[in-house]
């Protein structure tokens, strides 16, 4: 299968079948690796194709050979190298391609072991005994099917999905490398990972960089809907988002809020502190979250003036959801961004153990597309996916909005 192929079929498949395509795709990728990692040994003994060394050995062509991936025997075009010895001609057998046959599923252990954050210098602890694995064989194997899948994470067609809320949140790889990720849940509260945009920090261009790709492959609302956007509290992702949504319901995370107020806070009334958002988190509707407000409000004011303005700081986009008044079987999911903060647990185990990005190869971009398609791997729908209609019907841009004056929660 082809790129062009493989994104045309990923477009008509439902999304439960998308990951078993990635996977024949990346299965085809592999043995294309094994090939590549055979023609590297023969070229170490016989020289370059057209410039031959002085040694024993000579290239003889190919033969029919298989591999094996995931335990079954694959076809594979075999090179086949003769040596020399005082007249005496005699068949070479690559330690690559026995290797290939007899460890079975050799080259995925390989990329397994890149994708749980061991370095390419480290790969040969993996397979001690194995010949032709080298520090810059694994790199190539690594770019190769790293931009591949890059391609193809950029690729899928999320046009013909019925979108319902966008959750945006970023993730440091490095001191001065951020990467912003978008995160769709749709009308079946099915849960997808979107794109991401790379940057220094959490900047507004950087933002709204993100949020241009999405539009370019129309990731698009319906017109008599508003979005929902769940953000992680950074005012740039904030207007990125109303810059292309400019009607969408800002909902801050309140877990981030919250760990926010205990950085400011003595440890003995962080446990009090947690009562407040435990109780916010089953609030059903805007009265109820305004009155928990208030209590909050109280006990953070009487306490710490950082604390306060902090949470002053978010203003009404702390009620994002409870003004939309839809059940509170739904604020597990949308009062946070826990569902893209999950995934980010399976990005720093693949990145844990890069120290350095090179831009001009795109790493991070290829361990990043690679991580969040794992970590996509394990995705289900939301909790309370039945009350998805419900948050449907309140995001309607007929039902008009309680308008909230925080000036006046906090009297």
């Amino acid at each position: 299968m082809n790129k062009s192929t493989l994104i045309n079929e990923l477009g008509q498949l439902p999304a439960n079948e998308v990951q078993s395509t990635f996977e024949s795709f990346i299965r085809g990728s592999i043995r294309n690796l094994i090939s590549g990692v055979m023609a590297e040994e023969v070229s170490l003994l016989c020289g370059a194709k057209h410039h031959p060394n002085d040694s024993d050995y000579k290239r003889a062509g190919t033969s029919p050979g298989l591999v094996l991936l995931d335990g079954e025997s694959v076809p594979i075009s075999k090179p086949r190298v003769r040596k020399t010895v005082k007249g005496k001609t005699t068949e070479t057998v690559l330690s690559s391609y026995t290797a290939a046959q007899n460890t079975d599923k050799l080259h995925e252990q390989i990329l397994l072991g890149l994708t749980a954050g061991v370095s390419t210098r480290d790969q040969k602890k993996l397979k001690p005994q194995t010949k032709g694995i080298s520090k810059s064989q694994v790199s190539r194997l690594w770019v190769e099917a790293g931009g591949e899948l890059l391609t193809e994470f950029r690729s899928i067609d999320i046009a013909k999905k019925d979108w319902v809320a966008l959750m945006l949140d970023g993730i440091f790889l490095a001191k001065e490398t951020v990467a912003i990720c978008a995160l769709g849940i749709d009308s079946d509260g099915r849960k997808h990972m979107l794109d991401f945009q790379l940057g220094s920090s959490e900047n507004l261009e950087v933002c709204k960089g993100l949020m241009q790709r999405l539009k370019d492959r129309d990731f698009e609302i319906p017109e008599e809907r508003r979005l929902l956007a769940v953000l992680d509290g950074s005012k740039a992702l904030e207007g990125a988002v109303l810059a292309y949504f400019p009607n969408a319901v800002i909902q801050r995370c309140l877990i981030h809020k919250e760990r926010n107020l205990k950085g400011y806070l003595p440890r003995k009334y962080h446990p009090e502190l947690r009562g407040y958002f435990d109780r916010l988190r089953k609030a059903q509707g805007l009265e109820a979250a305004k009155e928990i407000y208030k209590e909050l409000y109280r006990f953070v004011k009487s306490r710490n003036a950082q604390a306060t303005n902090s949470l002053l700081e978010a203003g009404d986009t702390f009620f994002g959801l409870y003004r939309l008044e839809v059940p509170s079987t739904l604020n597990t999911t949308f009062l946070n961004t826990n569902v893209i903060e999950n995934s980010y647990r399976n990005v720093r185990a693949k990145i844990g153990k890069v120290s350095r990005w090179r831009d001009e190869t795109m790493q991070a971009p290829r361990w990043l597309a690679l991580a969040l398609t794992e970590a996509q791997k394990g995705f289900r729908q939301i909790n309370a996916h039945e009350d998805i209609p419900e948050l449907i019907k309140a995001l309607n841009v007929d039902n008009e909005l309680t308008a909230l004056d925080i000036d006046e929660l906090t009297k």
